[in-house]
C-alpha cells in the first residue's frame, strides 16, 4: 500500500500508513484512510486522490476489487490468489512447546488483569485456555491430516477463501503483525482470544479434515493451510506474552 500510495502522491506519503480490517465486516477485506492524510498534506481533493490510488491498485496481483467511499476511504478485497499468498506468508516454523499451566496463568493474568485462579481452570470461561486449545487443535489437525495422507496447500484447487468464516479469520491473522508491533500486551491478548474464537467458528463451518466417508480433496488441503497459518500466528502471539503454545492439551 505504501508503495502504491507513493506512486500517486510522491513524497506526501504519511509516515504511518495503516491498513486494517474494516470496523464493520462488509465486502472489503481491508480498509485504509491514508489518502485523507496525504490529501491534507498535498492540498488536493481526497476523493480524487483516493480514486487515483484505487486505479493504481486495481489489477495488481492478489487484488480482486477496490472501492472508494467518502470522503476518501479505500476498501480492498483480495482475490483467491491474494488470500493464498497471505496464508503462505503467515505460515512459519512451529514454536510448540510443552505447557506450564501455573506460569502461563500468571503471565496472562499480569497482562490482562484477569484472576489467576480463573485462568488455571481449563474451561471455555478462561480466555487463556481457549487460545492454547485452539493452537493445540491446529497442530492436532495437521497430524491427523498426515495420518490420512495429505498436507496443507494454500490455494489448492484455486480455493478462493471467500466464505465469511474464512475471510474473517484470515483478516484477523493478517492484523496480528500490526497489533503485535504496538507492544500493547493486553490488546494482543484480546486479539488472540478473538482469533481463537474465530478459528473455532471456521473449523465448524469449513472443516479442514474430511468427515464420514468423504475423501480428502483440494478444499481440505486449502483449509488445512489456513489452519496451519492460524496455529503459527497463535504461537507467535503467545510467545510474545511469555506464554507457552502447547501442541497437546
Amino acid at each position: 500500500m505504501r508503495h502504491a500510495l507513493r506512486g500517486v502522491v510522491g513524497d506526501a506519503v504519511p509516515r504511518r500508513v495503516v491498513v486494517e480490517s474494516p470496523p464493520r465486516r462488509g465486502s472489503g477485506d481491508y480498509a485504509t484512510g491514508a489518502v485523507l492524510q496525504a490529501a491534507r498534506a498535498g492540498g488536493v481533493d481526497s476523493r480524487v486522490l483516493a480514486q487515483r490510488l484505487a486505479e493504481s491498485l486495481a489489477g495488481r496481483f492478489g487484488v480482486g476489487r477496490v472501492e472508494v467511499t467518502d470522503p476518501g476511504f479505500l476498501s480492498v478485497t483480495l482475490d483467491g490468489a491474494g488470500r493464498s499468498a497471505l496464508i503462505e506468508a503467515l505460515t512459519g516454523q512451529d514454536r510448540s512447546v510443552p505447557d506450564a499451566p501455573a506460569q502461563d496463568a500468571r503471565h496472562w493474568a499480569q497482562v490482562t488483569g484477569e484472576r489467576y485462579e480463573k485462568l488455571l481452570r481449563r474451561t471455555e470461561a478462561s480466555p487463556l485456555f481457549r487460545v492454547q486449545y485452539a493452537h493445540a487443535r491446529t497442530r492436532a489437525l495437521l497430524r491427523n491430516a498426515a495420518d490420512l495422507g495429505f498436507t496443507a496447500e494454500a490455494g489448492a484447487g484455486a480455493h478462493p477463501y471467500e466464505g465469511p468464516a474464512e475471510r474473517g479469520l484470515l483478516a484477523l491473522l493478517a492484523d496480528q503483525h500490526r497489533i503485535a508491533e504496538a507492544r500493547d500486551h493486553a490488546r494482543l491478548a484480546r486479539h488472540l482470544t478473538t482469533v481463537a474464537d474465530a478459528w473455532h467458528g471456521f473449523h465448524e463451518t469449513c472443516p479442514p479434515l474430511p468427515r464420514g466417508d468423504e475423501k480428502p480433496g483440494a478444499a481440505h488441503r486449502a483449509r488445512l493451510a489456513l489452519t496451519e497459518a492460524c496455529g503459527t500466528v497463535l504461537a507467535g502471539g503467545l510467545s510474545q506474552l511469555g506464554v507457552t503454545a502447547p501442541a497437546h492439551l
